[in-house]
């Protein structure tokens, strides 16, 4: 993916994108799809205190949360990333397998600007998230 189409429709450069999931295959799936495909900067977190430990320091454009991780989840991540003020306004989108239509609405009323569904596709993920980074950019 070219510099040029990160930058598309008029929102700033995606480049950094801090991925927090508890499952190591996953983890591992994603960053390769995010950044051999995408050709994005991933710093990738086991965990919600990982997380928030690191996301001050990698200042990331976008936030990928996993919402069933052991203590803390991520809406309480996500709460608590809130409260920081170098991740404050950064984008959360949530990355789950529970996808009904009131968990959907329940996490978007938390704050996420997005849901990607698990199972994703590696081939098409880095698109998804530009998309909806345009998406977010263009309200």
């Amino acid at each position: 993916m070219s510099s040029d189409k990160r930058e598309s429709r008029g929102a700033p450069q995606l480049s950094r994108i801090l991925f927090v999931e508890d499952e190591r295959d996953i983890q591992m799936v994603a960053r390769l799809a995010l950044e051999d495909i995408g050709g994005f900067t991933v710093e990738a977190c086991s965990s919600g205190s990982e997380a928030l430990e690191r996301a001050p320091s990698f200042r990331p454009d976008l936030i990928l949360l996993d919402v069933m991780m052991p203590h803390p989840d991520g809406p309480t991540t996500l709460s608590a990333l809130a409260q920081q003020p170098e991740s404050a306004q950064v984008p959360v989108i949530f990355v789950t397998a529970k996808v009904q239509n009131h968990e959907v609405a329940h996490y978007l009323e938390l704050g996420a600007v997005d849901v990607i569904v698990k199972p994703f596709d590696p081939m098409t993920l880095a698109d998804q998230v530009l998309k909806i980074w345009c998406r977010f950019h263009d309200r």
